[in-house]
This record gives structure tokens, sequence and C-alpha cells, in this order.
């Protein structure tokens, strides 16, 4: 189909929508949607929070103008099913609109396909495709956690200009600016679950949490690798608000019992050494209903996801200093013999963030 600029614009608009909630929907996608009619736009809405109305429900509430015989711009496949909230399909076939123009269909298998074939059945006219990737780019976690089974994961890691994220002595605050670190709290705040692993708990005793921005009372999920179950009951994180999740391999450690009465829950995953960290990402995708998650991790977790191919996206805050070459190194990666086995990464973007560089590299290592 050949689409006006006007489509275009109406569909950029719905995505631009979508975008207002990407720190509050979670586990569900982001969806943007606007009703067109006589060529202006008479009713636009979002999903705002799980379990809350979708997109095309709160478009049709905010306007008081007759809907019937409008075009719909909507950046996800209306749902077809009843989950929490009534299939949205039914409701823009009640209204009456003649055009549902979709920008990509939900892999949801619930819909997949069923939403669109619903409204045509309906006798709706109905076009898929525009502008897909600018509306999959709102939903990269949630694509990837219904075709693959596994959450999309972004590690992030404040660096010095020679690579460094510690002193000798694990001194490290701060690396970075305040406006780094304030950025951070935006990529906390758009991901289901934070990860760590049990050195950085108890060499930091860190919170991750979300601060100074609103998550209409959300915390991401806290997500502990901790293959000896050498977690302390008296960690920060247990005391906040918010889930804690620790996976590890001893669940016969004595201290199992001890923090799940503490309020943590221990999961265990016998699989192989190799195996562990798929294990964990595909638990936290298929049992927790997790999307995204960010890696704030020390060398060694960091670079075994890395090398195993599990990490998504590497966002490098780089700080104008010199640590020195017996600092701690970002990565613990194996030996390379020759240049045909480094990793390679491709370079998404760069920009200043107050005085530092943010640096968004793109993990081309696939498992």
């Amino acid at each position: 189909m050949s689409y006006t600029k006007a489509d275009y614009a109406f569909m950029a608009r719905a995505i631009q929508l979508a975008r207002k909630s990407m720190y509050t929907t979670h586990p569900n996608p982001n969806v943007g949607c606007i009703f067109v009619k006589d060529h202006k736009i008479i009713a636009e809405g979002w999903h705002q929070y799980a379990g809350g109305p979708h997109a095309e429900i709160n478009a049709l509430n905010n306007t008081k103008e007759d809907i019937s015989g409008a075009s719909c711009y909507v950046s996800l496949e209306p749902c077809c099913h009843t989950g929490r909230t009534p299939p949205c399909v039914d409701a823009l076939i009640e209204a009456g609109i003649s055009q549902l123009y979709i920008a990509m269909l939900d892999p949801n298998p619930l819909v997949a396909g069923r939403g669109l074939e619903r409204a045509e059945q309906a006798g709706i006219k109905t076009d898929t495709g525009l502008l897909e990737l600018q509306a999959a780019s709102n939903n990269k976690g949630y694509i990837l956690r219904r075709t693959a089974n596994r959450p999309r994961v972004t590690c992030k890691m404040a660096i010095s200009l020679d690579g460094k994220t510690a002193l000798n002595n694990g001194e490290s605050k701060w690396i970075t600016s305040s406006d780094a670190r304030l950025d951070v709290q935006r990529l906390r705040a758009s991901s289901s679950a934070i990860m760590t692993g049990i050195g950085t708990v108890l060499a930091d005793d860190p919170s991750l949490t979300v601060w100074e921005i609103d998550l209409q009372g959300r915390q991401p999920v806290r997500v502990v690798i901790d293959p000896e179950l050498k977690f302390p009951p008296t960690a920060k994180m247990l005391q906040l608000p918010g889930q804690t999740l620790i996976f590890t391999k001893n669940n016969m450690n004595k201290n199992a019992e001890i923090l799940r009465q503490a309020g943590a829950e221990v999961i265990n995953k016998a699989v192989d050494r190799k195996d562990f960290l798929m294990a964990v990402l595909k638990h936290l995708a298929m049992e927790k209903e997790i999307n995204e998650v960010l890696l704030e991790a020390g060398a060694s977790l960091a670079g075994s996801m890395l090398e195993q191919g599990l990490i998504d996206e590497l966002i490098l805050y780089q700080a104008p200093v010199l640590m020195g070459n017996k600092a701690r190194s970002m990565l613990e990666l194996p030996e390379f013999n020759s240049m045909q086995e480094i990793i390679q990464l491709d370079m998404n973007d760069i920009k200043m963030v107050g005085k530092d560089i943010r640096i968004s590299l793109k993990s081309i290592i696939k498992v």
C-alpha cells in the first residue's frame, strides 16, 4: 500500500504517544493510538500502566466526538483476548471505525494476527507495516521475550578514559558526573529488572532502586547472580520496597531459608555452568515476564555475559579521568591469541552527557 505524508505523520504521532509510558507499563508493551476523521486527529491515547486501559480504550475515552467512520492508527496490533482488560479490537469494532492502520503485529501468541483478522471479519479495512521499525524500537525487550523467550539485556558501565571501573582498592565513587548518574536512573526506570552479581553485593551493598523518577509505585525487580549463595541476609536491598530474586546453584545451602524469611526469592538452577546464565534469563522471561534487564555488574559477570552473547547493548559512560594500569578493568575476558578471536561490537550512538561521553554499542555475538 502506498502511504501519504499524513499517514506517516499520524502513525508517528501514535508511536510518540507510546513513548510516554516507557517507565510504567512493564510487563506490557508500550502502545499509542490516535483516531483521525476528516484529516484531523479527534482522539489520542496511550497505554499508561499494566492492568489499566489499553491505548485504544484511553483514546476512545479521551474524546466526545463521534468515532464512527474514523481511521485508527495504532503502534501495535489491538489485543483480541481477555486478560486484565477486555479485547481492544472489539471496542474498535463497536466504535464503528472504517480503517485500521497497525504499525506492527503483536508477537504475543494470544494475539499474533488474530486482532487484525477479527477487524477484517468485521468489515474494517486494515493495513500493517507503516513505520514498523520505529514502532518496534519502543518494545525491543517485549518483542525479544515473546520471540526468543529471554529478556533484552543492556549492560551499563562507568569507566575512565583508560577503560577502568575502580581503583585497585575497589574505590569507584564517583568516576562519572551527576549528569551521567541521572541518565543511569532513566535507564533503570525503563528496565523491568536490574541485575548484578554477588561480588558487587558483598563489596558495595547496593540498593538497585530508582530515585527522582516517578514509576507510579513500581520498582524494577532486583536480580542477583549468586551460584554459591553467599548473599548476606542483612543486605540493604532486602530492607527496601520491591522484589529481590537470588539465582543460585546451591539451594541446599542453609542460608536459603534465612534469605526467604528475610523477603528474598531464592531460585535454584541446577544446570551446567555454561548454561546457568541463559537459564536465569529464560526464567526471568517465562516465569517473571521480564522484558528489559539492566546489568550493573563487575568485570567477571559482565565479561561472562558478553562472551556468551547475552548482552544486547553495552552502554559506557566514559569520564575524562585516568585511573592507572593497576586499576580494575571493565571486563574479564579470555586471552585472545589472534585478531580473528576478538569480540567486535557495532557502534549505535555516541553523545555527551554533562562532561562525560555516553557510548552505546550493540553486541553482534548471538547464541
